[in-house]
């Protein structure tokens, strides 16, 4: 009897109602939705409220910090380009000092070649002022005279172009203004053909080296034409002037 009554309780169920619909939470056809929970959707509008309202301050957040970075660009930027002129600059007066000692070198070692030059030509040159003497005083007369005048003025030829090849040339000065660069006076003398301060007489010949005074020539200079006696008295009265200044100075 328990048995019966029990298949009978279970066959008094609902036949139309399928087993499980509950637990898979299906809702059956023609029953309405169930509502959602009330607390759910408030939590998700106001979620979403938030997002909307943070979204413009993440937004101006990103735009400050990208303006500050491109600030520390340009001022890294402006900071290179300031050492990069500076190093330029001074990379410029570099290479212009070097050039200068350049130049300065060179010249120096050209004065120190012409220094040498001047110093070793000058001792050679008495030797040209005898071997120049001697040509101008010989007269051979003799055979034999003559073939030893023809060895020594070849001799004298040789020694005068090698100067030539070394740049040395002479002056010639008799004739010309006096000029303290290129002559020393030895004497004045009164001449009736050459006005003052001309040279008249060569006592000791003058070189130039490669356009440079290698040795003054030994000049006399004229202290023009004068009436007689004139060169006494005129110097008579330079020296009464003089001794008149001096008292008066005294």
């Amino acid at each position: 009897m328990s048995g019966d009554t029990s298949l009978a309780g279970a066959a008094g169920g609902d036949p139309q109602e399928p087993l499980g619909q509950e637990a898979s939470g299906v809702v059956p056809q023609g029953q309405p939705e169930p509502a959602s929970e009330p607390g759910l959707g408030v939590d998700r509008s106001a979620a979403a409220g938030a997002a909307e309202a943070a979204a413009p301050g993440a937004a101006g957040s990103a735009e400050n910090a990208a303006a500050g970075r491109q600030q520390e660009l340009e001022a890294e930027l402006a900071s290179l380009r300031k050492d990069h002129q500076t190093l330029r600059e001074q990379s410029m007066r570099i290479a212009a000092d070097f050039d200068n000692f350049r130049k300065r070198q060179s010249r120096d070692q050209d004065d120190i070649r012409i220094k040498i030059a001047c110093s070793t030509l000058t001792e050679i040159l008495p030797v040209v002022d005898n071997f120049d003497r001697a040509r101008q005083q010989l007269n051979p007369e003799s055979e034999e005279a003559q073939v030893l005048h023809r060895s020594y003025q070849g001799i004298y030829k040789q020694l005068v172009d090698a100067f030539k090849q070394l740049g040395v040339s002479p002056m010639r000065v008799e004739g010309e203004v006096f000029d303290p660069s290129l002559h020393e006076a030895v004497s004045r003398q009164p001449s009736q053909d050459h006005p003052e301060d001309v040279v008249i007489e060569e006592l000791q010949r003058g070189y130039h080296l490669n356009g440079r005074v290698l040795r003054h020539a030994l000049v006399t200079v004229s202290m023009g034409p004068g009436p007689a006696g004139g060169g006494s008295a005129g110097g008579g009265s330079a020296g009464d002037g003089e001794a008149g200044r001096e008292e008066q100075a005294g």
